[in-house]
């Protein structure tokens, strides 16, 4: 809003000048020296996340933010100890960070919790509607904005898949982590696929990496036939680990994209680099004076599916055509 002036009260020059101030846009131009402060909060560790983290940075760069020059990024990693997440989110707070980047319900819900101010950027998050994390997608409210995608609906299309493409299967285990609030809609959405199927859901849990052989010996005691890995960030980190569990007790699985390049027989999901180069784009708005709550959540519109024959090989199978031409990559 341009200033009410009498008239008469300052030179006809001034006021020009001032109504040239008041038109100005408010996301003007980075000042000149600052480097703005950018928070990274992750659950898992810089080690196991540094493909991601790379590709926030090329992100970044593309939009002409440069590390030690106009930015600083502050690292905190909870190294697969989510209860670690509230204080480290409150040390970014403490530091007075621009902008809080993270990924996943419970380092989203641990910067949520810490502060009501700072913008936060989701990465990506299963279902941030359903886990409370913003309002609405087309108007999040509050300080939080960034990419989710509908886990609830993609795990059922997992579950779909994975029948179609071995039709035998009549009792399939999930695998979630009780710490990660997305996975009750996403087995309640396996539930409906699995009584029209004919499958028999058996929910297995592990909180940490510890736990996972003896998560699979008791998939082998309930005599699972298949296996359903949930997303969460602790399951990324391992999923080489979790795919070499999974041929040892000859079990066909279906996970997120980099389980099926780590040795699983199948994945369907979203690209999870494009999302984390898609979060500097959130940043770069934030930094430029827009609002988190007037920033649309996004999600993604391309998923892939992805068919390790190498694995189906090992484990005897042989993928039906119908379901083999429809996948954006077979590794072979």
């Amino acid at each position: 809003m341009k200033p009410v002036l009498k008239r008469g009260w300052l030179p006809g020059i001034a006021v020009i000048v001032l109504s040239i101030l008041a038109a100005a846009p408010a996301t003007a131009a980075q000042p000149p020296g600052k480097a703005y402060r950018i928070g990274l909060l992750g659950a898992i560790s810089a080690a196991a996340y540094a493909p991601f983290i790379d590709a926030f940075r090329q992100g970044l760069r593309d939009l002409g933010y440069v590390e030690g020059k106009n930015i600083v990024v502050e690292y905190r990693w909870a190294e697969e100890r989510y209860e670690r997440l509230p204080d480290l989110a409150a040390e970014l707070v403490r530091l007075k960070v621009d902008v809080i980047v993270t990924h996943g319900p419970p380092a989203i819900r641990a910067a949520k919790k810490a502060t009501k101010t700072i913008p936060i950027v989701m990465a990506l998050v299963g279902d941030a509607v359903a886990t409370g994390l913003v309002a609405s997608l087309a108007r999040p409210g509050g300080n939080i904005t960034g990419s989710s995608f509908f886990l609830p609906e993609l795990s059922a299309k997992r579950l779909e898949l994975l029948k179609e493409a071995v039709p035998g299967i009549t009792r399939v285990a999930v695998f979630v982590n009780p710490a990660n609030p997305t996975f009750p809609p996403a087995l309640n959405a396996m539930e409906l696929t699995a009584r029209s199927s004919g499958v028999e859901l058996q929910q297995v849990q592990a909180h940490a990496a510890n736990e996972f052989e003896g998560a699979f010996a008791a998939m082998a005691r309930r005599q699972a036939h298949a296996l359903v890995v949930i997303e969460d960030a602790l399951f990324s980190a391992h999923a080489r680990r979790i795919a070499e569990l999974a041929a040892k007790g000859r079990l066909p699985t279906m996970g997120f994209t980099e389980y099926a390049e780590a040795g699983g027989l199948m994945s369907y999901g979203v690209n999870r680099f494009d999302l984390w180069r898609r979060a500097a784009v959130f940043v770069d708005k934030i930094l430029k004076g827009a609002k988190p709550a007037d920033l649309p959540v996004e999600q993604p519109t391309r998923f892939e599916m992805v068919i390790n024959m190498k694995t189906a090989k090992a484990l005897g199978l042989t993928i039906p055509p119908s379901v083999l031409i429809r996948a954006d990559q077979v590794i072979r």
